[in-house]
């Protein structure tokens, strides 16, 4: 349960402490006094969109600080386990969130940083917020239908539902596409066959580009090759009198004199030496290279073919010559998976036909479970309405199931709620019967109806009771104060029959300081209860005859 609210510079609230307690908690104030931004810090705090308008002028920002009691909250504490967010041994949970002047916000789950969705995963299994207008959502088809599900225990199943029918649908549309390009996937077949049928003609798998364009420059240019080769190989080392070897020798005769007269030009003679040598050996390298040379005209003319093909074929296909081979295996890739297109086709196929299977059996045993619901929750909220005001109400929910019908993600049924608010006419849907305070007491039924499968430890109702007043009004706090036996309940309220009925009850008082409004939230206890009851059913005027009926009515309360 919600232990701790704590707010400072939000709004018209500097600073506020608030402890919480079990059980049904009033919060009531003169119009405009500020109770409305308790919610929207519980708001704020669980993950709604910041907005810097809310930061007090003047500060800098704005905090919101939540405690929970882990102790009536299983769901929220395995949540954080898995989420890595508290230790196994706490039992509190603290959310923390601030918002900037500038609009930047921040948020914390037991000091930790966390992310908006993060904060909204966590308060689904903490709070449970109905807005002065959440009766309104009654009146959509999938609000009900979530309703029934949640009263029958099947929102398990109605997941699982949901989720084959995902898959399903992701695996419908893949057929349609293939099947669609069917036509374009032959051609496309084709195209690629001969695309490979021409490069495998040309052998290009075993091309190598680099080394071919070599050999060709190397035979164009074989006579010039020739000519500086052996003018080389004989400025080297054949010419007896001038070559680069005769002219070494003599140098390395001469240094070996000058080695023999001193030892410092032994590294001379060694470098000379093996000048030497290098020298010779380039020459004997150079003569086999030469010898080597066959001019071959044929030869010549093969290569100049091989290369001009290459190159027409890289032209053809809009690729560098050199990537021929590569991309001569891409064809082959994509027409592998191409010619897979069939079997792939057959296989989604016959998974959709799983998946439809799955769907019609899980589909099936969703609707038997509404169907058992829908029994149990007329019966319940047609006695509950009775009390709530509605003597002659009758609640029923219309069921429509068309087991031919395309799979939905929520199944088969047209599920509807019906109502009937006067005896001897026929329920009829709740849009066109039920007026906004009827909606307000069915809404409530309902919240009291569920109230086994809930598993959120806090309810927060904010003002509920519109449309309503009187003895409703009273039945309406007691149903109120029933919830909250078994939860933590929160309920801003302007009517004094269910200001009456709390266990513990809140005062938000609005005044000004230097000229800056403030609003700040105190508990009551029983005397200054009595007086808040009387201005609410007093107004302006508080006789002791208003009094007395206050404390009658806490007294009856209590």
């Amino acid at each position: 349960m919600l232990a701790n609210l704590s707010i400072r510079d939000l709004a018209v609230v500097a600073a506020l402490d608030l402890d919480l307690r079990p059980g049904f908690t009033v919060l009531t104030g003169e119009t405009g006094a500020g109770k409305s931004i308790l919610l929207t810090a519980l708001g704020l705090a669980l993950g709604d969109r910041a907005d810097s308008g809310l930061v007090r002028p003047g500060a800098e920002r704005g905090e919101v600080s939540l405690c929970f009691d882990l102790a009536d909250a299983p769901a929220a504490r395995d949540w954080l386990l898995d989420n890595e967010l508290a230790e196994p041994d706490e039992d509190t949970c603290l959310i923390r969130r601030t918002v900037s002047a500038d609009g930047r916000s921040r948020a914390f789950i037991n000091g930790r940083a966390a992310t908006l969705p993060n904060l909204q995963a966590l308060g689904r299994h903490l709070v449970e917020i109905h807005g002065q207008h959440a009766h309104l959502n009654l009146l959509q088809a999938g609000e009900q239908r979530a309703l029934l599900d949640r009263h029958a225990g099947g929102l398990e199943l109605a997941a699982t539902l949901k989720r084959i029918f995902e898959r399903w649908k992701e695996v419908s549309d893949r057929i349609d596409r293939l099947q669609h390009d069917t036509s374009s996937r032959n051609a496309r077949q084709e195209l690629l066959q001969y695309q490979v049928n021409e490069l495998e003609q040309f052998d290009i798998e075993t091309l190598d580009y680099r080394a071919l364009s070599e050999e060709h420059e190397l035979l164009a240019n074989l006579g010039r090759v020739s000519e500086i080769g052996y003018a080389q190989l004989k400025l080297l080392y054949e010419d007896e009198q001038y070559s680069v070897n005769g002219l070494l020798a003599q140098s390395t005769h001469a240094v070996g004199e000058l080695a023999q007269i001193s030892r410092e030009f032994a590294g001379t003679l060694e470098l000379v030496e093996s000048a030497r040598i290098q020298v010779k050996e380039a020459a004997m390298e150079l003569r086999h290279h030469l010898d080597a040379l066959d001019p071959d005209p044929a030869r010549f003319a093969a290569v100049e073919q091989r290369l001009a093909e290459v190159h027409q074929l890289g032209r053809k296909h809009q690729v560098r010559p050199e990537g021929l081979p590569g991309h001569l295996e891409a064809l082959r890739t994509e027409l592998r998976s191409l010619a897979t297109g069939e079997e792939q086709l057959d296989h989604l196929l016959a998974e959709r036909q799983d998946l439809l299977n799955a769907y019609d059996d899980t589909a099936r045993n969703l609707s038997q479970q509404r169907r058992q619901a829908a029994t149990a929750l007329e019966t319940d909220i047609s006695r509950l309405i009775h009390e709530l005001g509605m003597p002659h109400g009758r609640f029923a929910v219309a069921f429509e199931t068309d087991a031919e019908a395309p799979p939905a993600p929520h199944g088969r049924d047209k599920i509807e709620f019906l109502v009937s608010a006067n005896p001897g006419l026929p329920p009829r849907p709740l849009s066109r019967v039920a007026s906004g305070g009827e909606l307000s007491r069915i809404s409530l039924a309902i919240e009291v109806a569920s109230i086994a499968q809930k598993t959120t430890p806090s309810l927060i109702y904010d003002e509920v009771d519109t449309g309503i007043g009187g003895g409703v009004a009273e039945m309406v706090g007691i149903k109120l104060r029933s919830l909250g036996i078994n939860r933590q309940v929160l309920c801003v309220t302007h009517l004094p029959q269910i200001a009456a009925l709390g266990h513990q009850h809140l005062l938000v008082e609005k005044r000004a300081e230097d000229g800056i409004t403030q609003s700040t939230v105190r508990p009551l206890e029983m005397d200054e209860r009595t007086g808040e009851v009387a201005r609410m059913l007093g107004g302006l005027r508080i006789t002791e005859q208003t009094l007395a009926h206050a404390r009658e009515m806490l007294m009856l309360a209590q």
